[in-house]
């Protein structure tokens, strides 16, 4: 999945692994080929409109119109005619926006007003959990029966998007509403569902495999001996923290059964590796090794399903 500075997203797909390396490198020499001072801008950028609060973005962009601009600039400002009064009114816009945003509720005051509910998406497993007093999120459950109902036969699930907007809409749903029902009409695509289901677990602040056990399930996949590979997931699946394990199994074994009608899905184990392996462990902080880490992440996920019993058993 790629996701450019101007927030446009891509997804590439495929089950070949090779050919995911050739994707990886053809783009990273893309990147390499751009202008230095390109590349920087856009850091720049991307960083600005991540860290910056509203505030800051009002004033930053304050202060860039304050910088001495080009004369190709002056001339084409001075043919647009723009008055005095222009400016006035663009800087009391200004204020006032800086005005609102200082005296806007923190997000605290507005959920002890009820006002907002506690998020499902974009928090912690755990909390969720704790919250709703379970060890598996009522969202999980609910999209995992609806795809076992009516979505098992479905050509390309998982791996085919659904609606971004509908998708959007679902999540605003579960955020704000206590009940939920995905037998409405209006969540009949069951790539929604699927899609929606997808973003919970890629939202997660830490994933559903924590940041501190991504080396060991590397290091794990990469014994040779398939019986001591087995041996060594089977254990650190024990040592997750409970929410983490109830949620993994009941997924996996959701997964397993998706990969059983692989002759009419066209969704093998190593097709939902693929789909799943980024969504559900990456590492803390990415490095130059990305591109290898996604063949673990991949080799995970797929090892898992195909040796669900002896892992969970």
């Amino acid at each position: 999945q790629i996701t450019t500075v101007s927030g446009n997203e891509f997804l590439l797909q495929s089950d070949i692994d090779f050919l995911i390396l050739d994707w990886f490198h053809a783009i990273k020499n893309a990147i390499d080929r751009l202008p230095k001072e390109q590349r920087i801008t856009s850091r720049n950028l991307e960083f600005k409109l991540r860290r910056s609060s509203s505030i800051e973005l009002l004033n930053s962009l304050d202060t860039e119109s304050k910088e001495p601009k080009p004369e190709h600039r002056k001339s084409l400002i001075f043919r647009l005619n723009y008055s005095a009064s222009d400016t006035n009114d663009r800087n009391r816009v200004k204020s006032r926006l800086k005005k609102f945003i200082s005296r806007r509720p923190s997000l605290k005051t507005l959920q002890e007003k009820g006002l907002i509910k506690d998020q499902i998406f974009g928090s912690h497993l755990h909390l969720v959990c704790e919250h709703e007093k379970s060890t598996v999120p009522q969202f999980v459950r609910l999209c995992i029966k609806a795809v076992e109902k009516r979505g098992l036969d479905v050509d390309g699930i998982y791996r085919v998007s659904g609606n971004l907007a509908t998708i959007q809409k679902l999540r605003f749903v579960v955020n704000q509403e206590e009940k939920l029902n995905l037998d409405d009409s209006q969540w009949e695509d069951i790539h929604v569902v699927t899609g929606a289901l997808k973003m919970f677990f890629r939202e997660l602040p830490e994933p559903l495999f924590p940041y501190c056990f991504f080396e060991q399930f590397v290091e794990a996949i990469k014994i040779q001996d398939n019986t001591s590979r087995i041996k060594s997931i089977r254990s650190l699946v024990k040592k997750l923290p409970r929410p983490n394990y109830d949620t993994m199994k009941i997924l996996f074994e959701h997964l397993k059964k998706i990969a059983a009608k692989e002759s009419v899905n066209l969704m093998s184990t190593q097709s939902l590796g693929i789909v799943f392996g980024p969504t559900l462990l990456r590492p803390e902080k990415e490095t130059g090794n990305m591109a290898v880490h996604m063949l673990y992440q991949n080799q995970i996920v797929e090892l898992m399903l195909s040796e669900y019993s002896k892992i969970f058993g």
